[in-house]
């Protein structure tokens, strides 16, 4: 599928990447900057996965949902910032047809899964806080392996069918890519191929497997919001609360930079301000995702001094 040998349709075989800019001075900063991030990305999410899997007290829905979110964070870091990397540190920003499209490919499709997973995580939240005497029953093993299994293949379907799409079109130039990674807009821009079909099979896409997910994690909140503003103690309101201030500190920063990047006119004077808000999306949600939930989850504390002290039994 991701093929795209096609040199008797096309010209182009690479793309030029410009990144953040054409300022070299500033290149070794932001390798730095970036490698810390990474890192800092996978460590973090890594150490959520292993607490997750093998502490017994976090095996519950909310912190299977959450090592589900920390292993998607770390394929949807990989997918751009090795990338990124590479061109910072050597100074090459071209990169192939296949591997644009590669790229574009896994990162649209954790984009996608990331929405049902939020969405799935929210309405674990609504359970328990709204409906706190049926979460258990409907909560179950059950229904979560089939929010995790829905939101995973509805995530890699429809962006496969977008890929394939894009995969037939023809690139005669020009081949430069204002942008640190291959999105579905410049792809689109430097295609000589008709989009319309293109146009509408992403609008419906986006309709069914972005807005869907949306509006639930949305409607989940304010059902949320309502109830814990109803709790009269105040010691109750802030116990009900804590429960999911994390991930709507994740769902807020998530959805507030994408819809600013996707709402925003694409205008020379706006690329460089999209660029930014890009970062938050694509780059730092991977990261606030662990340092939100260790620095602000108790049980999450608990789970890794109870490792701790395991580990030091050891040694």
């Amino acid at each position: 599928m991701l093929n795209v040998n096609k040199e008797n349709e096309t010209s182009i075989t690479r793309f030029i990447l410009l990144g953040l800019g054409n300022n070299t001075e500033l290149w070794p900063f932001f390798f730095l900057l970036f490698l810390v991030i990474y890192l800092v990305t996978i460590i973090g999410n890594l150490i959520i996965i292993l607490l997750v899997a093998n502490d017994q007290q976090l095996h519950t829905p909310m912190y299977f949902f959450l090592g589900n979110l920390s292993c998607l964070e770390t394929f949807y870091s990989s997918t751009i910032l090795p990338k990124m990397l590479s061109n910072l540190f050597t100074g090459d920003r071209t990169i192939t047809v296949n591997g644009c499209l590669s790229q574009y490919y896994f990162f649209g499709c954790c984009v996608g899964i990331e929405t049902f997973l939020l969405a799935a995580m929210s309405y674990d939240r609504y359970l328990a806080i709204c409906r706190p005497l049926l979460y258990a029953s409907v909560m179950n093993k059950k229904l979560c392996f089939q929010l995790i299994a829905g939101a995973w293949l509805n995530g890699l379907m429809a962006n496969s069918i977008v890929v394939f799409l894009i995969a037939q079109f023809s690139f005669c130039g020009p081949n430069v890519i204002d942008h640190y990674f291959c999105d579905l807009s410049p792809l689109e821009k430097l295609s000589c191929s008709d989009p319309s079909l293109l146009k509408i099979i992403v609008f419906l896409l986006t309709f069914i497997f972005t807005l869907a997910p949306f509006c639930l994690t949305v409607s989940s909140y304010v059902c949320i919001i309502s109830s814990i503003i109803r709790i009269q103690s105040t010691i109750g309101r802030q116990k009900a609360f804590s429960t999911c201030s994390s991930h709507l500190m994740v769902v807020c920063l998530f959805y507030g930079t994408i819809i600013i990047v996707y709402m925003l006119p694409d205008t020379p004077t706006l690329r460089q301000l999209n660029k930014i808000f890009s970062i938050f999306y694509t780059i730092l949600t991977p990261l606030a995702n662990p340092l939100i939930y260790t620095l602000r989850n108790t049980e999450i504390h608990k789970a890794s001094r109870r490792v701790q002290t395991k580990l030091s039994r050891f040694f």
